[in-house]
């Protein structure tokens, strides 16, 4: 497995990426995806794909540094997905090693995520990855 951090500009962004992120987030277009990579990347954002020894993208990772007050500097993983033909085949496993190593380069204190309540395979995948549940997330739809 290959795992590549992919720069703004990269066509595989779009080409590669993108359609396993859209198991994830079913609701962007490209045109969507570009709009959040143009005003993300100044917030930190960043992706990670993985790639197959086929060369053939099977995992995504969107993420970013954070700073705040609570957890001081942590590494925050917007997206998280596996496309589903490869699943269980240890390509979350790796994308969130590479993460890691990212977080413990940038001196964070932490590697952290959320995941929807409905999300239960996730859940059990985050459990085995020893991940805790630390908090609940509250939302108010402004729409």
């Amino acid at each position: 497995m290959k795992i590549i951090d992919l720069e703004p500009g990269d066509p595989r962004l779009t080409d590669d990426l993108l359609p396993v992120l859209l198991e994830l987030r079913p609701h962007l277009t490209e045109d969507v995806f570009r709009a959040v990579l143009a005003e993300g990347w100044g917030q930190g954002l960043r992706f990670t794909a993985a790639y197959d020894a086929d060369g053939v993208c099977v995992g995504a990772a969107g993420w970013r540094i954070v700073v705040n007050t609570s957890m001081l500097r942590m590494l925050y993983v917007d997206d998280l997905v596996t496309s589903a033909a490869a699943r269980s085949t240890g390509v979350g496993h790796a994308l969130l090693v590479h993460l890691e190593d990212h977080a413990r380069a940038a001196s964070c204190s932490a590697l952290t995520l959320d995941s929807g309540t409905q999300r239960t395979d996730a859940h059990r995948f985050y459990f085995r990855e020893r991940m805790a549940v630390t908090a609940f997330s509250f939302e108010k739809s402004l729409a």
